[in-house]
C-alpha cells in the first residue's frame, strides 16, 4: 500500500529544491568555475573579442563600449570567408555586456564568426552565441564598428568560422 508523504516531508523537499536553485544562481552570479553561461565562456575564450565591463555609472555610448582601440582595429579587419549562416534582423543587445558578440538563432554552436552590414559593406569579427529568440541581438561594440544604427533594426549577414 502506497501512502502520501507527510506534509512535513513535502515542506522539506520544497525548501531543499528552493535552496539548491538559489545556491546555483548565486554561484553563477559570482562567477564560480563551471557556472558561467556557455555564451560567456565563448567570449572569455576569445580575449580579442571581449572587454572589461563598463563602469556602474556608465551613461553614454563611449562609456558603455569598453573595447580598446587595438581590439576595434583587429575586429574591424576580419579574414574574409567562413560559412554563411544566413541573414538576420538585429537589434542592440545588452549594452552593459562588453565585447564583440551576436546572439542569434542562426548559430547552432558557440564559436567565432563574422558579421557583414550589406548597407555599407563593413564587417567585424564576433563571438557567435546560439539563441532561441526569433531575432538577433548584437553588442554595442560590434554595431559601432559596422556603422549600423543603434536604434534601428539592421539586416546583417552572419558567417561562422
Amino acid at each position: 500500500m502506497i501512502t502520501a508523504p507527510a506534509p512535513l516531508t513535502l515542506a522539506v523537499m520544497r525548501y531543499t529544491v528552493a535552496a539548491i536553485f538559489l545556491l546555483t544562481t548565486a554561484c553563477a552570479q559570482i562567477g564560480l568555475p563551471g557556472t558561467e553561461r556557455p555564451d560567456e565562456a565563448v567570449v572569455l575564450a576569445a580575449p580579442e573579442l571581449s572587454a572589461p565591463p563598463p563602469p556602474a555609472n556608465a551613461r553614454t555610448v563611449d562609456q558603455f563600449d569598453t573595447t580598446t582601440r587595438e581590439q576595434r582595429v583587429a575586429a574591424a579587419a576580419p579574414a574574409a570567408g567562413g560559412t554563411l549562416l544566413g541573414t538576420t534582423v538585429a537589434s542592440l543587445g545588452d549594452p552593459s555586456r562588453p565585447g564583440f558578440w551576436i546572439e542569434t538563432p542562426l548559430a547552432k554552436t558557440a564559436g567565432k564568426g563574422r558579421l557583414v552590414y550589406p548597407a555599407n559593406g563593413k564587417s567585424t569579427e564576433v563571438a557567435l552565441i546560439p539563441s532561441d529568440a526569433s531575432s538577433s541581438r548584437v553588442s554595442l561594440a560590434a554595431l559601432r564598428l559596422l556603422d549600423a544604427p543603434l536604434t534601428d533594426l539592421p539586416v546583417l549577414e552572419v558567417y561562422a568560422r
